[in-house]
This record gives structure tokens, sequence and C-alpha cells, in this order.
């Protein structure tokens, strides 16, 4: 008999795990998506890697990113609560996320902040995220809406163009010394920070990544220092997630991101996608590579997924980007060159 589990069983099983389960979680979450998802069992399938292949993390097969833009990745059928839908460039084939569960997702986001941040409902959330707002089925917006909904307070809100009412707010804070979360894309975050320089000592400022095809050409370590010296920060953060996952990670600074224990980043080399070099517990050595992520939260899609990023992987379960995959599809949160 297959194993059926109640939302909130779910979520206790997935935001409780430690270190020791998660191989075995993740081997249990592969049988039940492998049974469950028709297109996955298809693609494990092809890879030859059947259920009775497969014993630990390295055997597991990773879903090219690319195939949510050509297929609907669900497990188990069901009529989806949202459909997500991926940033991309003019004439672009945007990927598209099934939701069957929005508190699923809500539980993960919010348990994942909580962990660094603690809870959002503490902080002043001003939201610069202009090229996100202006579509539909954005999992960010989804995400930080949740947060101004949550906060205490009722200056909290998204600012689309209206950046001088965005650095009114922030002297004001600054003024009351209100704790603030200023999260941005990166571009506007540049272009804001370039017309309104100011001391932020009660702020954190957390990009989202993405300069969107803009002439302006910036590392991701220029761009930080330039909002850093604008703003006399000593450090930038940086979320990093994407719209086929339910799950992020966060950099509280130097580019260095730290996943949540029901996420782990593995890292696959570049030049064989089937070949997984480095995951928790299989090596001590610092590795180079694509990266590969583990995502349990994303029990009703699929948990596997190989992107096209590239990073560097700590035994410790940090990691760091490094940048895109040659000929990889360009979406508006990978825009951006990053060192």
């Amino acid at each position: 008999m297959k194993k059926r589990w109640s939302t909130r069983f779910e979520a206790d099983e997935i935001f409780g795990i430690t270190a020791a389960e998660f191989e075995a979680k993740a081997l249990e979450t592969y049988r039940f998506q492998f049974e469950e998802n028709s297109f996955y069992r298809e693609y494990c399938t092809y890879r030859k890697a059947g259920l009775s292949k497969i014993s630990k993390i390295a055997d597991i097969p990773f879903l090219p990113i690319s195939f949510f833009k050509t297929k609907k990745i669900s497990t188990t059928n069901f009529e989806p609560e949202a459909i997500f839908e991926s940033s991309g460039t003019t004439g672009s084939e945007n990927s598209k996320h099934y939701i069957k569960n929005l508190n699923l997702y809500e539980q993960s986001f919010n348990k994942a902040f909580e962990a660094v941040y603690g809870d959002a409902g503490n902080y002043c959330i001003l939201a610069l995220l202009p090229s996100y707002l202006e579509r539909n089925g954005s999992s960010l917006v989804y995400m930080v809406s949740k947060w101004i909904e949550k906060s205490k307070n009722q200056d909290s809100g998204f600012y689309l163009y209206d950046t001088e009412k965005l650095f009114l707010q922030l002297q004001k804070n600054e003024q009351q010394g209100i704790q603030t979360l200023l999260i941005g894309v990166s571009y506007a975050l540049y272009d804001f920070a370039a017309a309104y320089p100011q001391p932020l000592k009660h702020c954190i400022v957390m990009e989202t990544g993405g300069m969107k095809g803009r002439s302006l050409e910036l590392t991701k370590e220029e761009l930080h220092g330039f909002l850093q010296q604008q703003w006399e920060l000593q450090e930038i953060h940086s979320e990093y997630g994407m719209t086929e996952l339910l799950s992020q990670a966060y950099s509280k600074g130097k580019g260095i991101y730290q996943a949540p224990p029901w996420m782990q980043v593995c890292i696959r080399a570049e030049d064989d996608p089937y070949q997984l070099l480095a995951y928790y517990g299989s090596s001590n050595e610092t590795t180079a590579g694509a990266l590969n992520i583990i995502d349990l939260a994303n029990r009703y899609s699929c948990s596997f997924i190989a992107t096209d990023d590239t990073g560097i992987w700590y035994p410790d379960r940090r990691f760091k980007l490094l940048g895109r995959l040659e000929n990889s599809d360009i979406r508006g949160c990978g825009l951006m060159l990053i060192s």
C-alpha cells in the first residue's frame, strides 16, 4: 500500500528533519515521486534509474530545470491552488510550477526566513520588485506579500516606481530606529542607491538577483560594493530561490549562502550532467561545479532539480554562486554576471 500523508504530517516530517535523517527522507521522496509523477518516472526510466537501483543520494536522477518550460511537472493529480511562472526575456518560454498546497509553500519560506532573521512580522518590509510586480504568477511577490501582511508596521509595502516615497520612508525608519528589511531586484536597488544615497544603520538590504538584460553589467561583488558604499553598510544580504522550488537559501554577506535543513545543494560535474561530485556527508573537500538542488518541500512537483547555475560547495552546508552554465537559458533572476 502506498503511503499517504496529511499536509500537517508532511510539514512535521519535512521541516523538523535532522541532518541524520536527510538521506533516508530523500530516498523516500524519490520513491514517492517516481511512482506518482509520470514525467519524472519517464525521465528516470530513460536514465535506467528504477526503484531497485537507488540506494543513496548519488544514485537519484536530478531533473534538468529546462523541462519546467515544456512539461507539466506534478506529483499526484491535483487542481493547483496557484501556478507560479518564471520571469524571462521577450519571446522566451517561461517555467511553470503547479502548486498543490500554498500552505506548504508558506511554511517553507517562513521557517527558512525565521531560522536566519527571526519573525518577518518584526520588520518593516519595504519591497522594490518592479519587474516582478508587473507580471502575474511570481512566487517571489507571493512570498514578500505574505511577509508584508505579517508585518506589525503599517508602512510595510511594495514600492513600484515611487522611489522618493521609499527614500522618505527609509529616512523615517532610520530616525526612529525601526528594524527594516529592504528587499529588491538587483537593478532596481542599484538605480535607487545611485539616486538616493544615505546611511542605513537599522536596515538589512537583501538583493534577489536580476539585472534584467540591462546594458550595465556588474558582478555580484561590484553590485554589493556599490550598495555598501552608497548606504554605508558592512554587508549586503541575498536571497537564492527559483520558481521551480519551494525553498530558499540566504546569504548574510560575502555571497555565501546557507540552505535550510530540508534543502541541500549538491555539486555535479559541468561536463557530465549525470556525475554527482559532492553532497552533504559524501565529502570533506570544497568542490566547484554545477548546482543540483534537493528540496524536500517540493514534494508535489519534483524535489531533485539540476539547475543551470554554477558554484562552490562547502562541506558545512554552505555554497557560493559563481555564474551560469554556458548556453543555458537566461531568465530574469540569472541575468546578472555573478562572481
